[in-house]
């Protein structure tokens, strides 16, 4: 019995499926991990037939690259589809990606309690976004009851991991007592572990306790860090608070952002600079920059 048109192009497929597999199953460990970190437009067909063969770092790069329309056309829905795949197998990086979709609407109906699970599975597993997303819920008390204190363990536990925001917000919740006796050294240092990671809001909030202790050179150049690479809030943040700065260093500082808000060119900073101790003398709070949204 002669197949059909649509029978021999499902066979076609098939047998192209098993090619691919076979192909997959030939490449070493470092390999495969080039093959899926590829230019997106180019690896596409691979990330997907390796997604479709039950990989599960596949399935997390394939939902990632359709939520964001890279190298493939744009699909929240497909892309919740592929991070569920992968978080069925426990993968806790797709588990905590199944959790934005849920915080956010991504492709799904916006639903907090839901996106708290995820997330929990997520950071039990040792994930510091998921850590990361669960401190952020708990702290604003979206999807779960606000606990601060809880917030702050996990924001501690991504922070130890290299996390750069958790970093941040570590030394925020340090500075402001937020969940925990206010102990403005240990927030200092914080900050300045995040600042090195190149987050801006880390490198804003360091500034800012440079400038409150006489080291304004220093401030300086964290403060044009932060106005490099951050967005434009932040550097009309970082001017407003310059502006009543006599220093030399924070005047010419306030000046070059100026110019970023203004659209312009200001050239970065050098590349080293030698950060002095702090040693603050009280915990009187700062207006400092508001909390960081959730990223995963």
């Amino acid at each position: 019995m002669a197949l059909t048109r649509e029978q021999f192009d499902q066979a076609c497929a098939a047998e192209h499926r098993q090619l691919q597999l076979a192909h997959l199953q030939r490449l070493s460990y470092p390999q495969l991990q080039e093959l899926l970190a590829a230019d997106p437009a180019r690896a596409a067909c691979w990330i997907r037939s390796a997604a479709e063969c039950g990989l599960a770092a596949a399935q997390l790069r394939l939902g990632r690259m359709l939520l964001e329309g890279t190298g493939i056309a744009r699909d929240a829905p497909a892309a919740l589809q592929w991070f569920e795949r992968a978080a069925a197998q426990g993968d806790a990086a797709a588990l905590n990606m199944v959790g934005r979709c849920l915080e956010n609407g991504w492709g799904i109906g916006v639903d907090p309690v839901r996106a708290v699970a995820l997330y929990q599975a997520s950071a039990r597993r040792g994930h510091d976004w998921g850590e990361y997303n669960l401190a952020n819920m708990l702290f604003d008390g979206r999807g779960v009851p606000c606990d601060r204190a809880r917030a702050l363990h996990w924001y501690r536990r991504a922070a130890r991991r290299g996390h750069g925001r958790a970093m941040n917000l570590l030394g925020r919740c340090l500075e402001e007592g937020w969940g925990c006796i206010a102990d403005p050294a240990a927030a200092a240092l914080w900050y300045q572990r995040s600042a090195a990671t190149g987050y801006f809001r880390g490198q804003y909030n360091y500034a800012a306790v440079l400038a409150q202790h006489g080291h304004a050179a220093a401030a300086a150049v964290w403060y044009l860090r932060a106005a490099t690479t951050g967005d434009q809030p932040i550097r009309r943040a970082i001017v407003r608070a310059l502006g009543n700065a006599t220093a030399a260093a924070l005047c010419d500082a306030r000046e070059r952002i100026a110019v970023l808000v203004r659209g312009g060119y200001c050239r970065p900073p050098e590349a080293r600079i030698v950060s002095p101790e702090i040693q603050p003398e009280s915990s009187d709070a700062r207006n400092t920059t508001i909390l960081a949204t959730s990223c995963g």
